[in-house]
């Protein structure tokens, strides 16, 4: 993949990812580290929920994102550096099963005033499921590299 920088976005541009299916036990690993309450840990339990169902903590989600984003087709020069998050939402829950992929786009692009060799980019990230509905949404800003790296001239002796 291409590595992208500053100068090579374009508001409107998109990226997609691949996929990436969850398991129930890998919700309840997430979840009894990270998050344990009852709807992310037990199937019967998370059944007298409002979840009606075993369904990934938001944070599961969002690191299953992080890790989809990474593996994308947007490769951010100098990686993704995050410096805020504007929105987040979970529209709907991960479930067992669920076959996770990611929709990037870029919504802005801001070269820096005060250090030239980089900008900020602020890009949508929705995780989609298997049936292309939002689980996940958020909008970020990250730093990209502004500049390729140019050649030393060289000298001709």
């Amino acid at each position: 993949m291409t590595v992208s920088f500053l100068e090579d976005l374009a508001v409107g541009q998109t990226f997609a990812s691949g996929r990436l299916r969850v398991d129930g036990e890998g919700i309840k690993r997430f979840a009894a580290e990270f998050d344990p309450q009852p709807f992310h840990l037990d199937e019967r339990a998370a059944r007298a929920t409002l979840f009606r169902g075993l369904a990934a903590s938001g944070w599961h989600t969002a690191a299953l994102t992080m890790r989809l984003l990474v593996e994308s087709e947007f490769r951010p020069a100098g990686g993704f550096i995050g410096a805020s998050m504007d929105a987040l939402r979970w529209p709907r829950p991960v479930r067992p099963g669920d076959e996770l992929r990611l929709e990037i786009v870029i919504l802005a692009i801001q070269p820096s005033k005060s250090k030239p060799g980089q900008g900020m980019v602020k890009m949508r990230v929705t995780t989609l499921n298997q049936a292309d509905k939002a689980v996940q949404e958020y909008v970020a800003n990250i730093v990209v590299l502004a500049r390729r790296r140019e050649e030393p001239a060289r000298r001709c002796t």
